[in-house]
């Protein structure tokens, strides 16, 4: 997730497309929190403009920056003078920021376990309101130009060059009509209202002014969804529509909410666990208020959305699969290509760089293929690891769990000797909850900085006699659990000397591409030993690798959604399905699923830049521990950091 452009929901998985039931299949909606970039990240953008001069000069002010931090300009000190101590004024001013970040983006803050808006929802899409995120930017660039690096510690120092970045992505962004598409099949506010009021997701519902704060919070999505409708009437007048084929899957997501009788509404779930403490005027009072809410607001403001997009929308949706189809599109993409891969990458080199890399991919899985002595065709074997029943040997979805419960375990060893630095945060492997796992992925939703809610590591399982092994389990667990984004993200959270707006914000490159880098570190951990788990792993590697071709494909060259999937198809076992739901991830949410292989690529360049510099002296340890220790940041930074580590 980008902070400042926010996405909605759980902690965005390492990965959108993994349902494990089979191989990729089907993913509707994928969540984020706000550790990434954005949903951007994570984890969550809410698109945002704003009227500043021409989009050249403000290109030109974000690549100054980038090309500071990649060639050195902004430097940090290697050595932070015995008698520098911290400037308060400095950090007054973040904790003002960030306290004014999470008003402006309260569910942001429900996410960070800050209850004190949980009973607000901004239509945070409006002009109005995208002015005054504008003005809050511009606020806090003026309010930061005073600050001059030399007289601040290095850590000061980070801080304040990853915050004039993040201020300057974010002012840039506002340039764009982003907010005509108030939400689509993957990012989608109606569906975290679904997650959050259903009890089991980030907001509390344990005392009285809990479930008090969350009715009004719902109260005010009626409002909330006829301001949408009123923006996306704006886009079909613009020309800036959603592509029909993704209009189809948020109308199914719609219906799910709309109800004719409470008490079986996803919204009634937290009744059935009213607390046996409260008193009994107050079980009635609510109980009778949240049964007025569902009836009266909440399913008819979902049946409304139906009724617009069936009636309405379907018809102006688009036929085109790329945002370059849209006005001012090309510019939009190159953007969007610069903001989540944090880098100034233009888009024809990740196009070539991904061709590249699905080429050596591909003769890493042929030896594997070869060294099983398996006799037919590369397609042929990942058709044979699809649907032999040897690979699916699960009867209960206990077994499945135990399962990844025993991977946890076998790395448990090394992992010691790889990581010194671990994060206190409790960790949990859980079946995904029933009402979203249809459309669910595995997925890591981030524990609480209090330590009051567990790391949890979400599994879906629909028919455990189904889940195959040769899907990428070890892969997928070292991915969004440990040591991907469960050390990464807890470890951020629990840093206290970092300002909020880094401890609880992130750039999406870093944050998936220290998820993806993981994956790598199998053998070594101890996993990748059998060889169709192996295979599972350069399965998910390809994945990622495609992603750089067809993003690109369809946003800058024109590649169709019919061809898009029909490259992944023949590049990776995937099934019809699942390349479907992936490629209209892409159309969905552009540029985002570049960030997890430029992100990986760059922390193993610079693994491998140390272990030549420092030869017998490398620790990997200890290098695990600095890209860790300072949190998310630009990868320019980080290659500055790193290469000034010893």
């Amino acid at each position: 997730m980008k902070r400042g452009n926010h996405y909605y929901g759980a902690y965005m998985d390492g990965d959108f497309g993994r349902t494990l039931s089979g191989y990729r299949t089907m993913c509707i909606y994928k969540t984020n929190n706000p550790l990434t970039f954005h949903r951007f990240f994570s984890i969550f953008h809410y698109f945002i403009t704003i009227k500043i001069p021409t989009f050249s000069m403000k290109k030109m002010i974000l690549l100054a920056f980038i090309g500071c931090f990649t060639l050195g300009a902004c430097k940090l000190n290697s050595e932070e003078k015995k008698d520098q101590k911290p400037d308060p004024k400095l950090a007054e001013l973040f904790v003002a920021y960030h306290d004014e970040e999470l008003q402006l983006f309260p569910i942001n803050a429900t996410y960070e376990g800050d209850n004190r808006f949980n009973d607000r929802l901004p239509i945070d899409f409006t002009d109005g309101y995208r002015d005054s995120l504008a003005a809050f930017y511009k606020k806090y660039q003026a309010a930061i130009a005073p600050f001059t690096t030399a007289s601040l510690t290095p850590s000061e120092q980070l801080s304040v060059e990853i915050f004039q970045y993040n201020l300057a992505i974010y002012l840039e962004a506002l340039q764009f009509k982003e907010n005509y598409i108030p939400f689509n099949q993957f990012y989608a506010l109606p569906i975290t209202m679904g997650q959050l009021g259903s009890g089991d997701g980030a907001q509390p519902f344990a005392t009285v002014a809990d479930y008090d704060n969350w009715a009004k919070r719902a109260t005010a999505f009626s409002a909330w969804a006829d301001s949408a409708i009123v923006y996306f009437r704006k886009g079909m007048a613009a020309n800036y529509v959603l592509p029909k084929t993704l209009v189809v899957k948020i109308i199914p997501q719609l219906k799910d909410l709309v109800v004719a009788d409470a008490s079986k509404s996803l919204f009634y779930a937290p009744i059935k666990k009213l607390p046996a403490s409260f008193g009994e005027a107050d079980k009635k009072r609510i109980t009778d208020a949240y049964v007025q809410l569902i009836n009266t607001q909440l399913s008819p403001a979902y049946q409304k959305l139906v009724n617009f997009f069936s009636q309405e929308y379907l018809p102006k949706a688009r036929l085109s699969s790329g945002v370059s189809e849209l006005p001012n599109g090309k510019a939009y993409y190159a953007f969007l290509v610069r903001q989540q891969t944090t880098t100034t990458k233009s888009p024809e080199e990740i196009y070539q760089l991904g061709l590249s890399e699905v080429a050596r991919i591909k003769a890493q899985m042929d030896s594997v293929k070869n060294a099983v002595k398996y006799t037919g065709s590369l397609l042929q074997f990942f058709e044979f690891m699809k649907n032999d029943r040897q690979f699916m040997p699960y009867k209960k979805p206990e077994e499945v769990i135990d399962a990844f419960k025993k991977i946890h375990a076998t790395m448990q060893p090394q992992l010691k000797n790889m990581f010194s630095l671990v994060p206190k945060t409790r960790f949990e492997i859980r079946q995904t909850e029933a009402f979203r796992a249809a459309s669910a992925s595995a997925e890591y939703n981030q524990g609480s900085a209090d330590g009051s809610r567990p790391g949890i590591f979400y599994v879906p399982i629909l028919d455990a006699t189904k889940f195959n092994i040769t899907s990428g389990m070890e892969s997928l667990f070292l991915h969004e659990a440990i040591p991907g984004h469960h050390y990464q993200i807890s470890l951020q959270q629990e840093d206290t000397t970092l300002p909020k707006f880094r401890r609880f914000g992130g750039q999406n490159a870093y944050v998936e591409g220290w998820a993806l880098y993981c994956e790598s570190l199998g053998k070594e951990l101890g996993l990748y030993t059998d060889p169709y788990q192996y295979m599972g792993a350069l399965g998910d590697e390809m994945h990622r690798a495609i992603r750089l071709v067809v993003d690109v494909a369809i946003h800058d060259k024109g590649m169709t959604r019919d061809s898009a999937i029909k490259y992944m198809m023949a590049n990776e076992a995937i099934s019809e399905q699942g390349a479907t739901a992936e490629i209209e991830r892409y159309m969905a949410i552009p540029g985002q699923a570049l960030g997890y292989k430029i992100g990986a690529l760059k922390i193993r360049e610079l693994r491998k830049g140390a272990e030549a510099r420092l030869g017998t002296q490398f620790n990997l340890a200890a290098f695990h521990n600095e890209v860790l220790k300072d949190g998310s940041m630009p990868l320019a930074l980080l290659e500055t950091k790193i290469g000034k580590w010893k």
